[in-house]
């Protein structure tokens, strides 16, 4: 009976062990994705993208560590959540405060040498243009170019079979055969601006139009420092200006004057842009009045939808009412129904001039409120309607939350003579509160950032005026970034609006933090 024991255990242990054939299969595996993964960050560092490749060195890095260590094949079960932690939550995060140190912009977006490339790609025309015509002859096409009184051509091509290259233009009597109507120098217009046509004086042209060529040579010339740029045209020296991220013509003794050439690239300018919040009276005071309001905005609707929702739940579950659970379905029903559909129907239902709300003021008290207009009558709209897309989701927390508390509590609290005030200010609420608060806190939180709420309805407005930045009275933060990053008076600064979303992110933080902290000391 030992010896047969033994032999099972013998036999477990060896089944147990990894075969060399599926050592070799996992690190087959593992091989082929370090080789992948890195030869995919070469390519991202080579393009200038270097935080996307730091990524994948991090995210590869540790599941070959996971994957490939003994020790810690384990924790291979909750390496995608880890990833997924990375990627979608702290490299957002720490990319949006990285940027938030930069002047990326709509004009700063390139890297320095992108930048430097762009530049060197512009060319201007030199010279005089020349009118030409495409031949179609017996031995190909030809170009035929008109200097004055001088007819000059190439020699017969395969228009079919052209690429970009140089060609001497002859002086000729004239050109036999048909000229090619305009579609076909359309069509053919990509290989054609590739040519370069060679003058009997030496003069180079190029295609400057569908029906001219003409001098054009580089605008700019690098000089041998790598960095400064000759202006062809204007005859003026141009360096990198790394305080703006722009090249900019410098004087004599090598002081940027002039204007700044798009386009911009990208350099660090430490603290600026969350100077700008504080320093600039058009940023500052808006933000500061935006904020106030985001929080009066989400605590009055977390306040308002959990009061209703309770009141609400209660109704539908006392015992007395027929038809409960026809009531419980009708208020549901705004909870099934998208929010946009329900937003964009208030949106009519406001309307100032012909919705259904204002005409029933007028009928009955002669008033009717400019809703979108007023910037309280706006802020009081928006949370109505916030109000009506949320109380169902806290009406159906506090259903449950109210099944779960025993009866005989109640039961108990009748015995000792309470009212129902009594009931839910030492029953009700404290076997509540507990289980509502990281509700409670989620709730917030999102309607901290109810972004398409305020989009939908009133795109932030009315709009503030004397800001230095677009800005409206219903504006959250959220959406008072989005027009800093998409509608900024001088154009898209997302440096700019990524110091404000880093900015919310900590105000946000303290606000959960310090709710937390407060419903503890309240529980305890």
């Amino acid at each position: 009976m030992q010896s047969v024991q033994g032999t099972d255990a013998m036999t477990s242990t060896t089944t147990s062990l990894p075969s060399s054939k599926s050592v070799f299969i996992k690190w087959g595996l593992l091989g082929s994705v370090g080789i992948i993964n890195g030869y995919a960050t070469i390519l991202m560092y080579s393009r200038g993208e270097l935080a996307f490749a730091l990524l994948t060195i991090i995210l590869t890095a540790l599941a070959l560590y996971i994957f490939g260590s003994k020790k810690t094949y384990a924790h291979r079960y909750i390496y995608p959540g880890i990833a997924g932690m990375i990627l979608f939550i702290l490299f957002p995060l720490a990319y949006t405060v990285g940027l938030a140190f930069t002047n990326y912009s709509a004009k700063n977006q390139l890297s320095y040498d992108r930048a430097q490339s762009v530049l060197m790609d512009r060319t201007f025309q030199s010279g005089d243009s020349y009118s030409f015509d495409l031949y179609k002859t017996e031995n190909g096409h030809r170009l035929a170019i008109t200097k004055g009184d001088q007819l000059l051509a190439t020699d017969a091509f395969d228009l079919a079979m052209l690429s970009a290259g140089d060609m001497d233009l002859s002086p000729v009597d004239a050109v036999t055969g048909d000229k090619e109507k305009i579609k076909t120098i359309i069509q053919n217009k990509a290989v054609l601006s590739a040519l370069d046509l060679h003058l009997p004086s030496g003069e180079d042209i190029r295609m400057s139009g569908l029906r001219k060529f003409a001098a054009v040579v580089p605008l700019y010339t690098l000089q041998d420092d790598g960095e400064t740029l000759f202006n062809n045209r204007t005859q003026e020296y141009l360096r990198p200006n790394m305080d703006v991220g722009f090249y900019q013509p410098v004087d004599e003794n090598g002081q940027f004057v002039g204007s700044t050439v798009s386009p911009g690239f990208v350099v660090g300018i430490g603290s600026h842009n969350f100077e700008r919040v504080w320093k600039d009276e058009g940023i500052k005071q808006p933000f500061i009045s935006i904020f106030i309001w985001t929080v009066i905005f989400s605590a009055a609707s977390v306040g308002l939808t959990v009061l209703i929702g309770l009141v609400l739940a209660s109704v539908v579950q006392w015992e007395a009412l027929k038809g409960r659970a026809i009531y419980r379905v009708l208020l549901i029903l705004p909870y099934a129904v998208p929010a946009f559909i329900s937003i964009l129907i208030f949106k009519g239902l406001f309307n100032q001039s012909f919705g259904e709300v204002n005409m029933v003021l007028e009928g009955l008290f002669g008033i009717k409120p400019t809703w979108f207009s007023d910037p309280l009558l706006a802020k009081l709209m928006i949370i109505i309607v916030n109000v009506w897309l949320g109380f169902p989701y806290m009406m159906i927390l506090c259903m449950g939350l109210l099944k779960a508390i025993p009866d005989d509590l109640y039961e108990a609290s009748a015995i000792d003579g309470a009212n129902f005030v009594d009931n839910f200010r030492k029953i009700t609420m404290p076997l509540m509160i507990k289980p509502l608060t990281p509700l409670l806190i989620a709730a917030f939180a999102f309607n901290f950032n109810n972004f398409v709420l305020i989009q939908l309805l009133t795109q932030g407005g009315p709009n503030m005026i004397g800001t230095s930045e677009p800005a409206g009275y219903t504006d959250l933060l959220v959406n008072y970034t989005y027009r800093i990053a998409f509608e900024g008076a001088g154009g898209q600064d997302f440096g700019l609006a990524s110091a404000v979303a880093t900015l919310i992110f900590l105000l946000v933080g303290a606000l959960a933090l310090l709710n937390l902290r407060v419903t503890k000391v309240a529980q305890d």
